[in-house]
């Protein structure tokens, strides 16, 4: 295993904060429900764009994503435009990719300004406190098992297999990936893995204590389980996990001093 992360610094301006969320999936169910929880997400990004210094997207945003040279998948206009109009602002992107949108190029940092990672990297937030150490990334293919989906993993992300599904059409491409990305979904539901597998069967909880044990931080966060969760990794170390916005839209928050796990409960009109 890599203990070793790329590291970046965040300073922490008075008075601002750091949010994470993750696992939007738009574009599933439906058009009709996607569109709706993608008006939903842009509440959530106007409820907190006042005191929003960095907002990390950590993963899955879309059920599927992949950049061909001048083509983008269709729809998404609502949370694009928001987000474009956040980092005009000054708002500091980051977006991680999940293993459903793992197929992102250069056009959301070109249009956005984002910073895309792939892999976790270790954060450094500093703030007149200190100093908190934070590992951040989507989940997927980490900690022990599920070496089939490591296997495949390792293909789709081959410059080779991207090449070749470029050279298909943009409406065949899509169907096949919206028609894998199904099939995916119902064998995790299969295998039970959106249920608490419990403290010794949670990889990422386990993933989290072996990289603590070499290069600790105070806090872990992941996506991908699409379950909320908050574990005591040691006694200054927490693992969170910031569940799914289809049914759940939670989020997390870092004020300078704590992290905290919430629910975003839109105001009525």
């Amino acid at each position: 295993m890599n203990y070793q992360f790329e590291t970046r610094s965040i300073t922490l301006q008075p008075g601002k904060r750091i949010y994470f969320s993750s696992d939007y999936h738009l574009g599933v169910p439906s058009a009709t429900s996607s569109r709706e929880r993608e008006k939903l997400i842009v509440k959530w990004l106007e409820y907190i764009e006042a005191d929003a210094q960095t907002i990390f997207l950590v993963g899955d945003i879309f059920d599927f994503w992949f950049e061909y040279k001048t083509v983008v998948p269709k729809g998404f206009v609502r949370l694009l435009g928001k987000l474009a109009e956040l980092s005009d602002k000054g708002i500091e992107l980051i977006i991680f990719t999940g293993n459903h949108d793992m197929w992102m190029s250069g056009y959301l940092t070109e249009e956005l300004g984002a910073a895309i990672y792939r892999n976790p990297v270790s954060f450094n937030f500093i703030t007149a406190k200190g100093t908190t150490k934070t590992l951040v990334g989507h989940g997927d293919g980490l900690g022990p098992g599920d070496t089939t989906y490591k296997f495949l993993k390792r293909i789709f992300e081959s410059p080779f297999f991207q090449l070749i599904f470029r050279w298909t059409h943009p409406d065949f491409g899509i169907w096949i990936a919206t028609a894998w990305s199904k099939s995916s979904r119902a064998a995790n539901v299969n295998k039970g893995e959106e249920r608490f597998l419990g403290a010794d069967n949670e990889w990422l909880f386990q993933y989290c204590r072996e990289v603590h044990s070499r290069n600790p931080h105070h806090y872990y966060i992941f996506g991908h389980r699409h379950l909320t969760l908050d574990m005591q990794v040691a006694i200054d170390s927490r693992y969170i996990n910031l569940g799914e916005w289809v049914t759940q839209q939670h989020y997390a928050v870092f004020d300078g001093t704590r992290m905290d796990l919430k629910k975003f409960i839109p105001q009525p009109a």
